[in-house]
Parts: structure tokens; C-alpha cells; sequence
């Protein structure tokens, strides 16, 4: 039944941004340097004809999305462009209308055809590779975050207030099983985002942890190494990248980090990310013995292990996780593409839920829903986003129950990109005790404005 409510989507616009990092991060075995953001506005019309424009901001972060073996990150980067300017062209639908949901939904089913038009090389002919579903949810997030965002503006609310019966005009159980039957997105979103929540820093695998650590000083007024960051926002939170192919290295890059948080920090609280570069899940059992026998507070510290086996679950059915599991909550992350992906994660052992606004809102939104109907732990993680893609990652996690704090790294890497924002969100740029203040995410639209 349609609903006056319903929205249209009349025009559509989309560009791109470029910034430098200050410093390369890596990740999986892979270095980045630089961030090509994708940049949407659209143009809504409601039934009665009120109008609002919205907008979505994302990085194109075609190393982790696309880990292609036969073509170079120039042309998986040019591609998922290309194949964002193309959804955000064709996503333009004045005769259908519908909740943002239901519209980005019907039209993910054009991803793969929108995806087989690009010209992933030079010559369209040598297109041997098909761009992989994850590079296409990345690639058109910012569309479906411009919906979202434009919905909300042209009924005057926060648009994670607007996704219940009265607004929507299919249950849960369409998107996702008749499990979910009767069953709208408002049952599994807060009606108002957390006040604050703690920053979660990410120690590269490149990162200097102290002075003896750095070989070339930056010297642009931020801190050169984490034991500078720690008291520099009051760190509590840190996400440490390890190899997953060096244990060595790894255990002793925990214990590193361990000594500094211990010193400086009251109460510190690990993640580890794996970046699916782990053999097996004994690597990851044969990890956690060792920092248990060298360093028993770690463990305790540690509170759950990021993706730590290949994405292609399917393709490696003896990488169960359960062991690692029944110890700490071990989250899919590269892998989560679908609900029926989410379900294999659950027989393959995985306790938990990485949510990231890059594989769409919609789909955050779902997944989301899916692991708290399932129990399972939940975190959000942002792609090293800055400026608008951040403050969208944010409201995910300021929204979405159970998620404890929020993975912000675009501060480290690449504040150039910041910059602009800071003045309109000290509270969620400006970080002096360890904390965001999540509590001004909640304007109109995705909760934020855009100057």
C-alpha cells in the first residue's frame, strides 16, 4: 500500500574528491596512500510534491573492496568510479515511488548489469574480470546514503526516525526471511543516537608506536607515533592491523602496544584485524595462547577479532572459527555482502557483525537488524573515512544498539579532509577525552548538514 510519505527520486548529481594521506596505512599485506571520495546529491519529490535535495559522501576504497589478482588498483579504483557515476545517473526514477529502502533494494538489482557496462581496462574488449559484489556495494553507497538523506530532509526528520510501519510499506521479512515477518527497521534502531561514544584509533601496521619507531618526523603538528596519540585524544579504544602471516610479529606487535596502552591508558580495549591474511583459524587459537602466556591482561583487554581468514567462505569451508569464537567474538567483515551471506558466517563460526556504511545504508540497516535478531556481537567500521562518509559511519554507530564505540582513522591519515567539517562538528573532530559526542547527529536527514 503506498503512503504519502513515498518519495521519487527527480535528479541526481555526482563528483569526486582527492586527498593525499599524511601517512600510508596498511592493511591485509596492502599499502594506501591516497583516497579518491565519491561525492552524491539527489533531488526527491514526495507524493503531494514537496521537494529536498540529500547527499552521500564515500571512499572508493578499491584495495580492500576489490582485491583483484589480474588488474592494478588504477583501473579496480577507475572502475568502481566509473560504476558509481553510472548508478547515481541511472538511479533517477520519477515515475516510482517508495520508502528509500525499498527503492535502493529493487535497484540493487541492476548493480551487476550497471557493473558489466564499465570499461575495467582501457579497451572494453580485454573486460576479462567481473567487478566483484563487494566493490559495487562500496561504489554505490554514497547514492543510497544521498536517498536516505534526502528522505529525511523532505519530511523534516532524522531519517533512522522515519523506518517503521508507518513509513514503510514492506516488513523485514521481505529484505531478509519470514523470520523477520511483522517486523520493521524501528524495532532495531534507538530512537535518539548515544550522547558519546569512545574512538576506536587504528594502529596501522605501518605505524610508529613510539620515538625509537619513527624515521622520517612529519612535523605538521600532529603526534608522529601512538604513544603520542594515546594522550593527545585520551585514547581508550585501539584496533590493531596485524599481518596474519608472521606470528612472531604479531604477538609481538600486540605486546608492544600492550606495554604503551598499559603505561598510559587506565582501562584500555583492543580489536584485532586480521585482514583475512590468516592460513587458518589455528593461527588465530596459536595467537591467542601465546598473548594469554605472555601477557594475560591483553586478553582480557582484547575485546573481539576482525575477519581472520580469507573472504571467500564458500571457497575455504574448513575455516571454521568456532574454537576462536568461544573465546573472543570473532566478526565478519570482507565477507558480510549479503543476508545469506550472514547466515554462512554463522555456520562457519563467526559470532559477530562488522557493519560499515561503505556497503550501503540499507544494508548496514538490515545486517544490523539480522545479528541482534541473532545475538551476535555488533561494531561499525568506516574505511578510514573523513569528513561527510565519517559522520554517516558515525551515526550508524551512535544509532545501532549494541555497538560500543566507533572506528574514526580518516583523523589520522587524512585530515586534509577534515577540515571543512571540524567547525561545524568540534564535538565529533575535535577529540580532547577519548570520546565522540554523538548526541548532534540527529538533524534532519542522515543527521548531519553539508555546507
Amino acid at each position: 500500500m503506498s503512503k504519502s510519505t513515498d518519495i521519487c527520486i527527480v535528479e541526481t548529481q555526482s563528483s569526486t574528491e582527492f586527498y593525499p594521506y599524511r601517512s600510508p596505512a596498511k592493511f591485509g599485506g596492502r599499502v594506501v596512500n591516497d583516497v579518491t571520495l565519491l561525492n552524491v546529491s539527489v533531488r526527491v519529490r514526495t507524493r503531494d510534491g514537496k521537494e529536498a535535495v540529500g547527499n552521500g559522501s564515500m571512499s572508493m576504497g578499491n584495495i580492500w573492496a576489490w582485491t583483484s589478482k589480474t588488474l592494478s588498483t588504477d583501473q579496480t579504483l577507475r572502475a568502481m568510479v566509473e560504476f558509481g557515476h553510472k548508478v547515481a545517473a541511472a538511479g533517477k526514477n520519477p515515475g516510482e515511488y517508495g520508502h528509500p529502502l525499498e527503492l535502493v533494494h529493487d535497484f540493487s538489482k541492476e548493480y551487476r548489469h550497471l557493473a558489466d557496462t564499465v570499461s575495467i581496462t582501457e579497451a572494453a574488449e580485454q573486460n576479462t574480470e567481473q567487478m566483484v559484489k563487494l566493490a559495487q556495494l562500496v561504489a554505490a553507497s554514497p547514492f543510497e546514503a544521498a536517498v536516505f538523506d534526502a528522505y529525511g530532509r523532505v519530511l523534516g526528520a532524522n531519517s533512522y526516525n522515519v523506518l517503521s510501519k508507518e513509513y514503510c510499506n514492506r516488513d523485514l521479512a521481505y529484505y531478509l526471511s519470514s523470520e523477520f515477518a511483522g517486523e520493521y527497521l524501528d524495532q532495531y534502531v534507538l530512537a535518539k543516537p548515544k550522547e558519546r561514544m569512545p574512538i576506536y584509533h587504528l594502529v596501522g601496521a605501518l605505524d610508529p608506536l613510539d620515538d625509537a619507531d619513527v624515521e622520517k618526523p612529519l612535523n605538521d603538528g600532529l603526534p608522529e607515533h601512538l604513544a603520542a596519540w594515546i594522550p593527545y585524544n585520551a585514547l581508550t579504544h585501539l584496533k590493531i592491523k596485524l599481518n596474519g602471516d608472521d606470528l612472531a610479529w604479531d604477538v609481538n606487535r600486540v605486546l608492544r602496544v600492550d606495554q604503551i596502552a598499559e603505561k598510559l591508558i587506565v582501562q584500555p580495549v583492543y580489536s584485532a584485524d586480521f585482514n583475512e591474511k590468516c592460513e587458518n583459524v589455528e593461527y588465530v587459537l596459536e595467537f591467542l595462547r601465546q598473548i594469554g602466556e605472555k601477557a594475560p591482561k591483553a586478553i582480557e583487554r582484547l575485546q573481539y577479532i576482525e575477519q581472520p581468514t580469507n573472504r571467500n567462505l564458500r571457497a575455504y569451508p574448513e575455516n571454521k572459527m568456532h574454537k576462536a569464537a568461544a573465546i573472543k567474538p570473532v566478526v565478519i567483515d570482507e565477507a558480510l555482502v549479503d543476508f545469506d551471506s550472514l547466515l554462512y558466517s554463522r555456520e562457519m563460526g563467526y559470532s559477530g557483525v562488522a557493519l560499515k556504511a561503505c556497503k550501503g545504508h540499507a544494508e548496514a540497516l538490515l545486517m544490523g537488524a539480522a545479528a541482534q535478531k541473532y545475538k551476535m556481537f555488533l561494531c561499525v567500521q568506516d574505511l578510514t573515512c573523513p569528513g561527510a562518509s565519517f559522520l554517516h559511519s558515525a551515526t550508524l554507530s551512535a544509532r545501532i544498539p549494541g555497538v560500543q564505540a566507533i572506528e574514526g582513522n580518516g583523523r589520522q591519515y587524512c585530515p586534509s579532509a577534515n577540515v571543512v567539517w571540524e567547525p561545524l562538528y568540534p564535538s565529533m573532530f575535535k577529540i580532547t577525552d577519548g570520546t565522540l559526542g554523538t548526541s548532534v547527529l540527529n538533524e534532519p536527514g542522515l543527521g548531519f548538514h553539508w555546507e
